[in-house]
């Protein structure tokens, strides 16, 4: 006979299930649920719910929206010759968090991957070069992660938009401020040495 499962259990592997969560967690978080007035449970069912229903990806950028377009693709008053291009939606955000970008953005939607059998005509590739056509901008920024995929992501693209006569541009990545010498890596280094600028 099959036994069923209990709505705790069923839960902790629900919540198991998402980035970061290990079993414990989750069932951590579960007992804090139940120790919680039953309202607040239905208002993160509700939240949950209302994510799913409500957002969606911009058309023009792919990033998050709640609307027809983005906020920053709605945004009149944002630099339209400035593009960031980026991984996921969610590092539209980590940008977003610092202030300091007021340009648009570009949503790929992953990196390429061979060994997981992504390559550019899986990511939205043939979108941004058909956005720089129409929107002309003056330079893109290449923000992809400091690993193999974002490494040979940013390649690509450099080889194949720098002959559309735009400005490619890299983040640049290097130590940390506050951090010490003595505690980074080579890599890290070096990469703070080639990424050097005049004072």
């Amino acid at each position: 006979m099959t036994k069923i499962a209990s709505p705790v259990a069923t839960l902790i592997g629900e919540l198991s299930k998402l980035p970061t969560i290990g079993p414990k967690t989750a069932a951590r978080l579960v007992f804090h649920l139940l120790n919680r007035p039953r309202h607040e449970a239905a208002t993160l069912a509700q939240a949950i719910v209302a994510l799913k229903d409500g957002v969606s990806s911009c058309p023009i950028c792919f990033a998050l929206a709640e609307n027809s377009q983005c906020e920053y693709c709605a945004d009149e008053q944002r630099d339209s010759t400035t593009l960031c291009v980026v991984a996921e939606a969610k590092d539209v955000y980590a940008i977003e968090r610092t202030g300091a970008f007021k340009g648009r953005y570009h949503v790929l939607g992953g990196l390429i991957s061979p060994i997981d059998g992504i390559g550019p005509a899986q990511l939205h590739v043939k979108d941004l070069v058909e956005r720089i056509g129409r929107d002309e901008p003056r330079e893109i920024i290449l923000a992809t992660n400091p690993n193999a995929e974002g490494e040979a992501t940013a390649l690509y693209l450099s080889r194949l938009l720098q002959p559309l006569g735009v400005t490619v541009t890299r983040l640049a990545y290097g130590l940390p401020i506050g951090g010490d010498l003595d505690y980074a890596d080579e890599m890290t280094i070096t990469k703070a040495l080639e990424g050097r600028r005049a004072l």
